[in-house]
């Protein structure tokens, strides 16, 4: 059996007891006094372990950005048989996550701390691997980055929203509504072929996601540019500038 490191203890302690407080009672109960107590300590095991408040909510969003991604890693399929419902459910999660912990969601996308930075980004490269999914399938209608954009904004969008609103108006089919309009616009009805029809834009970003970081045919110089090209094909579908 392992030794429980006693040093993390009581940081711990401090910011499950800061959670609960968040959660009940808005940030403004989350005092370093209340804390404390909570905790069963002294405040000024808080001043020395984070400084100060703003320390202590900068930990209260890194711990919530790992019990997210600790539920969308176990959502998370590296070979889904359907990516478009893949991203559907991926989005549903988020929203869900953030309707049903709004103190905590907000304090996650207002932390600037190098935790929570670490840990959001943690969560990008988990959105990118579904869009470069897509792009892979030939499933993109837009470039990968302005793809997850759209799916971030859009889910961000769509807590903000749903908590601005009165609860006697909120309807739960504005978030189906706002799911499929982001679905729509990030992905094509059908999966594209490299077919004239389609023109290049769509063959390119099949064949820039599919591409290998490491692929020993081609000189670091050569997949550089090849990915330059490739990116300016899939933004326009327009040619290669000299």
């Amino acid at each position: 059996m392992a030794t429980r490191n006693t040093t993390d203890s009581p940081r711990r302690r401090i910011v499950e007891a800061a959670v609960e407080l968040l959660e009940s009672g808005g940030a403004d109960a989350v005092s370093t006094r209340a804390v404390a107590a909570a905790a069963g300590m002294q405040p000024p095991a808080i001043y020395r372990l984070f400084g100060d408040k703003e320390g202590l909510l900068e930990a209260v969003a890194e711990h919530g950005y790992a019990q997210f991604l600790q539920s969308k890693r176990a959502l998370l399929d590296p070979e889904p048989q359907d990516a478009v419902e893949d991203l559907r459910r991926s989005w549903d999660m988020v929203v869900e996550f953030g309707i049903s912990r709004p103190e905590l969601f907000a304090v996650m996308v207002g932390a600037t701390g190098r935790g929570a930075e670490t840990a959001h980004r943690a969560g990008l490269e988990i959105l990118h691997g579904r869009v470069r999914r897509l792009a892979a399938g030939g499933w993109l209608r837009v470039d990968e980055e302005l793809a997850a954009q759209i799916i971030q904004a859009t889910g961000q969008g769509a807590v903000i929203t749903w908590h601005s609103t009165p609860a006697e108006r909120r309807n739960p089919a504005l978030l189906t509504v706002l799911r499929e309009a982001m679905v729509a616009a990030v992905t094509r009805a059908e999966p594209a072929v490299p077919a004239a029809e389609t023109g290049p834009a769509a063959a390119a970003r099949a064949l820039r996601a599919a591409l290998p970081d490491d692929a020993d045919v081609l000189s670091d110089a050569e997949q550089l540019l090849l990915r330059e090209w490739l990116t300016r094909l899939a933004a326009d579908g327009g040619p290669p500038h000299a």
